[in-house]
């Protein structure tokens, strides 16, 4: 049985500065800790989450302050919990780990259906949009609360690894060790034109009302279609075959006239439905937002690979990267150009590639293929 976990709020009420418009009056972060901060704050590790995660990486979860019915049961145990812990891939006997929600995050982290103090109202549509650095400085934030100049390791995931990377090349002196899973260096126009699509999707439910939706009908319909689209990225299409032939299709299946025909349809519909009951759809906007304009040169402020990885260089960084052979999500094409770029920078970087016929979601389903590579680059 999971060890019970609870999450933790840091609060600033100083303004806090966006790369793009006006600042935030002040800002929540809710975050998870497990291990044991040393006393030279040095063995800490930030794990920055994938696009639809949460702060509640590992142990057992059941209530977070302020998410209300979007706290589902299926959150309820860690997202990672078979790679954190004692004696696991990031070792909690050695490490202190920490696991922020974004900014623009809809479980305890400020965010466009938290309250604006300056109106006393939800953001709603007024929320601003986030980018990598934003995230970036809201986590160094965090990490000064906490008394944690430098950090033995940033980690990252999927649109995790987009945050990671950012923090390592924002913040060279603040981190030894970089861990980036199945991410990229920049967003590619594949992904873009996806995710412009799940945008369209929410934009064009007749619930959505440019994301002031929380006094009335929130845009179900729209939120499910977007993550139904999504989910065709993350899962290998073996993968998803097996696992919709073991549904059953279900008898309400049934939309204004067209009726689900098979097991395919109904699982992706499954998926969708089961969604849309714990996230925010403004939440998943504003970070689609941030994966779609994601650039590592614009985020560092650079003008070449070279220049954006000299801190890291001085700062003797050292990489892991990860591809999984079957991503149709981020492309193992996507993690050979960031490679590359840290080779030329005079980077140290081992680059891994995961044979798994799971796609994206390797990272959360085979903790074996990875265990060891992370827990030699951490040790």
């Amino acid at each position: 049985m999971p060890a019970e976990t609870v999450t933790r709020f840091f609060e600033s009420k100083e303004p806090f500065p966006l790369r793009e418009g006006s600042p935030l009056p002040g800002l929540t972060l809710a975050y998870e800790t497990w291990g044991e901060l040393n006393e030279d704050a040095s063995n800490a590790v930030v794990l920055f989450h994938a696009l639809s995660g949460s702060h509640h990486a590992a142990g057992r979860n059941t209530s977070i302050p302020g998410t209300g019915d979007l706290w589902q049961p299926e959150l309820h145990q860690g997202w990672w919990e078979n790679m954190i812990g004692p004696g696991k891939a990031i070792d909690t006997d050695m490490l202190f780990v920490i696991c922020p929600n974004y900014l623009g995050g809809c479980y305890g982290s400020t965010g466009p259906a938290s309250l604006n103090p300056e109106t006393g109202r939800r953001w709603g549509s007024s929320f601003p949009s986030i980018c990598a650095t934003d995230q970036v400085n809201a986590a160094a934030l965090l990490l000064d609360h906490l008394g944690i100049a430098t950090l033995h390791a940033v980690v990252g995931p999927s649109v995790g690894g987009l945050i990671a990377l950012s923090f390592a090349t924002r913040l060279p002196d603040r981190v030894r060790h970089v861990i980036n899973i199945a991410a990229g260096f920049r967003t590619t126009v594949l992904n873009r034109l996806i995710l412009f699509e799940q945008i369209l999707a929410i934009e064009n439910d007749p619930n959505f009302n440019g994301g002031d939706f929380y006094e009335t009908k929130p845009p179900f319909y729209g939120l499910a279609l977007a993550r139904m689209i999504s989910h065709k990225t993350f899962v290998h299409l073996d993968s998803f075959e097996n696992r919709a032939r073991q549904d059953v299709i279900q008898s309400d299946d049934v939309l204004a006239w067209y009726r689900v025909r098979d097991q395919f349809q109904s699982y992706m519909l499954h998926q969708g439905k089961k969604f849309v009951r714990r996230f925010d759809a403004n939440t998943y906007l504003r970070i689609i937002d941030m994966w779609s304009r994601f650039d590592a040169l614009n985020e560092g402020d650079a003008q070449t690979p070279e220049e954006l990885f000299a801190g890291a260089k001085k700062a003797g960084q050292k990489w892991l990267v990860f591809s999984i052979d079957s991503d149709f999500c981020f492309y193992p094409e996507e993690q050979t150009e960031l490679v590359s770029h840290l080779e030329k920078s005079g980077v140290s970087v081992m680059h891994i590639t995961v044979h798994s016929d799971k796609g994206h979601d390797s990272f959360l389903l085979e903790p074996d293929l990875y265990t060891p590579h992370i827990a030699w680059a951490l040790r």
